[in-house]
């Protein structure tokens, strides 16, 4: 192994092949991961995480780039392995920063086109297609798509050979039998690859704590069939069916569902239309369904119509949030009508589901989740096939990925008994050193870090802007103004306004009155120098304010000082 390198000139020798997470290690979501070799490093995936964040406004959150960033002269591509939002999502608003070749297979490619075009960049970045299987090379990575099963089409397990070694980076997987719209996962070249030899391989560990298999798509399907069915018979009105707008297998169970009984089927929310549009330009859903919009459904019978919707997370925006709280220009659900959820819920979003789902009920409506009926499994591998993995593979080396700590060290544990030769749990920003194997490891550490969209920026989540816009939501904000003669005394008393921090008409009170005159008094202790200086009195104001509030609403204000000499 090369000695620990130099961060201000890091770059990968011939004899080196160095593995670099800037997301998606300790975490689920924000995937980025980097190798580097021979002087190039190649990028996989690069996504967001849309979990809850405390600073209004800040919905999307990707990681950190800048490691890369200088260094794009050596950052040969970017290769993804499946569209999902968490794999490709921050493409649209790093890539200007980034530069480089991106490297799809066709239903991800068409996918990232039409996000690309929503940002005005499809003309800009240059997106190679690889088709299904396919064996290309990139820089000095000689790379190979092998064929899984996840909620999404054509997700890959990408296979990393160089003259050091082979590597395998899973991707989001399973391995189900009967994915419905194409075919299973490719087992037999994975274990030819696993013959050939795997240095270290970067596994998916979701589902680690999930006994057993994922279960099937043919699973989910049946289990839909025949609630739709029940539903049906029993006489429900208007059935609405949410899931992620992704899993085109599942959208298609749900119309095989509703044609079976006869009912027209409305998609509702523009990711569904999306990604239909996708599925059909790249030859999935070729035969139909045939779907309609919400506005040419509300002439149907409630009996003849069932709804696939957005929003199973309780996303405020889309449609099933806008339906139950009675904001949806074109679909009311009510007494008769029943809502199923075939989809999980996402930790960190059970508020927001079942605030949705409570309101829903108060409509009148009745409630189906996967607990009550077998209508959904995951698209990530249970225990058994993470175990089936490794009996394929047979890697020198597991590296754990796609999991929050304790998802990591269980991977890890059942790697090692599994048939990897040893288990290496790793953080964000790790540099892993590759090879020689039997000296694999940490070497180093780059910086990472989150970024958020917020508006039309991209700023750091720990920025000071979001900094103060969180201490204004969780103390409010208080602004004093004060007027100083020449001479450095207040020519008025100081004016105060205020947000978050009283009901309206209170700014007259006593309470108010008391907290202006502790900064009128701290303000007139200044000597004469200091009264000539602005920046002393400001924060001698600003101090005043802070401790009166402290002492008076037990809060911390965000506090600013406007200051006028006249």
């Amino acid at each position: 192994m090369s000695s620990s390198p130099d961060l201000d000139s890091l770059t990968p020798g011939p004899d080196d092949l160095w593995f670099v997470p800037l997301g998606g290690v300790g975490e689920i979501g924000m995937n980025l991961a980097l190798y580097g070799h021979d002087g190039a490093w190649l990028m996989v995936d690069c996504g967001v995480t849309f979990e809850e964040s405390a600073i209004p406004g800040i919905d999307v959150i990707m990681p950190d780039t800048a490691f890369i960033e200088a260094r794009t002269d050596e950052l040969v591509g970017i290769v993804l392995t499946h569209a999902h939002e968490d794999h490709l999502g921050a493409i649209p608003y790093l890539w200007p920063d980034l530069g480089c070749p991106v490297y799809a297979t066709p239903f991800t490619a068409t996918f990232l086109r039409t996000k690309l075009a929503e940002e005005g960049l499809d003309k800009e970045v240059p997106i190679i297609e690889v088709p299904l299987k396919g064996r290309f090379t990139v820089g000095p990575f000689d790379l190979e798509y092998v064929f899984q099963a996840h909620s999404i089409p054509e997700p890959n397990n990408l296979i990393i050979r160089t003259p050091v070694g082979l590597v395998a980076h899973s991707g989001d997987w399973k391995l189900d039998p009967e994915p419905l719209i194409s075919g299973p996962a490719d087992t037999a070249r994975l274990a030819a690859i696993g013959d050939e030899g795997v240095l270290a391989y970067f596994g998916d560990s979701t589902n680690i704590f999930t006994p057993g298999r994922a279960g099937s798509e043919a699973e989910a399907r049946d289990g839909l069939c025949a609630l739709v069915k029940e539903l049906h018979e029993e006489g429900a009105g208007r059935i609405a069916v949410a899931c992620f707008a992704s899993n085109i297998a599942r959208l298609s169970s749900i119309a095989e569902a509703a044609r079976r009984v006869g009912r027209e089927v409305c998609l509702a929310g523009r990711s569904l239309w999306r990604m239909v549009a996708t599925a059909r330009a790249t030859g999935y859903l070729a035969d139909g369904p045939t779907f309609l919009e919400a506005d040419e459904a509300t002439h149907l019978p409630d009996d003849r119509v069932l709804y696939i919707v957005t929003g199973s997370q309780g996303e405020s925006r889309a449609a099933l949030a806008r339906i139950a709280f009675g904001s949806h220009p074109h679909i009311a659900l009510g007494s008769g009508d029943v809502t199923v959820f075939s989809s999980r819920v996402i930790p960190g979003n059970e508020k927001a589901i079942f605030r949705m789902q409570n309101q829903l009920v108060r409509r009148g409506v009745r409630v189906i989740t996967d607990y009550d009926q077998p209508i959904h499994v995951s698209g990530h591998p249970g225990r058994a096939e993470v175990e089936e993995m490794y009996g394929l593979l047979r890697p020198a080396l597991a590296v754990p990925v796609h999991g929050e700590r304790r998802h990591l060290e269980e991977h890890a544990r059942v790697a090692e008994a599994s048939g990897a030769g040893r288990a290496l749990v790793i953080e964000n920003g790790d540099l892993v050193a590759l090879a020689p194997i039997d000296e694999a490891g940490v070497i180093a550490e780059v910086p990472t870090g989150r970024l958020a969209l917020d508006g039309e920026r991209i700023v750091p989540l720990n920025s000071a802007t979001l900094r103060d816009r969180k201490r204004m939501v969780m103390h409010g904000a208080a602004v004093i103004t004060l007027v100083l003669d020449r001479a450095g005394n207040l020519a008025r008393a100081p004016m105060i306004t205020t947000h978050g921090l009283f009901e309206p008409g209170e700014e007259e009170d006593d309470e108010v009155r008391q907290i202006v005159e502790v900064v009128r008094r701290a303000v007139n202790r200044l000597d004469r120098r200091d009264a000539g200086d602005d920046e002393a009195v400001a924060e001698a104001a600003r101090t005043a304010l802070r401790r009166a509030f402290q002492r008076d609403q037990g809060r911390k204000p965000l506090t600013d000082v406007h200051l006028i000499r006249i």
